[in-house]
């Protein structure tokens, strides 16, 4: 295995912060995919007809998974850095979590605003099912 296979491997085995402690909201008609509200975030790293990869980066201070009232299908999130999280609910609640590296988790469909808090660079890779498979 070459050097860039295993550390394509370690992103993939280590990255996701985006849904950090974000509870499950339903689909909001006004919330969007992620991907098309922060393309300068996201690089689809992977996707075919049954899944979908994205690799983000989040600066300090800034939306850490999508711009504002965002939305993610049924996802495994797996951390590429330490992070600090600030969640807001479809309700407005706010929950603050973090993660270390290397934390894998899976979260339903969901709809959230996540701002990072970390005081640095967050990376993350989120691995979204897409609906409407049998």
């Amino acid at each position: 295995m070459s050097s860039a296979d295993k550390i394509d491997r370690r992103q993939l085995l280590l990255g996701g912060t985006a849904a950090l402690m974000a509870q499950l909201g339903a689909a909001d008609a006004d919330a969007q995919d992620a991907a098309r509200t922060a393309p300068g975030a996201y690089r689809v790293v992977f996707e075919n007809d049954d899944l979908r990869v994205l690799e983000f980066v989040s600066r300090p201070g800034t939306v850490l998974c999508g711009v504002g009232k965002h939305s993610h299908p049924a996802h495994l999130t797996v951390a590429l850095s330490d992070a600090r999280v600030r969640v807001t609910l479809p309700d407005g609640r706010q929950i603050e979590g973090a993660n270390k590296l290397g934390d894998v988790f899976w979260s339903e469909a969901e709809t959230h605003e996540v701002e990072n808090i970390s005081g640095r660079n967050v990376r993350a890779l989120i691995v979204e099912l897409k609906t409407g498979k049998a």
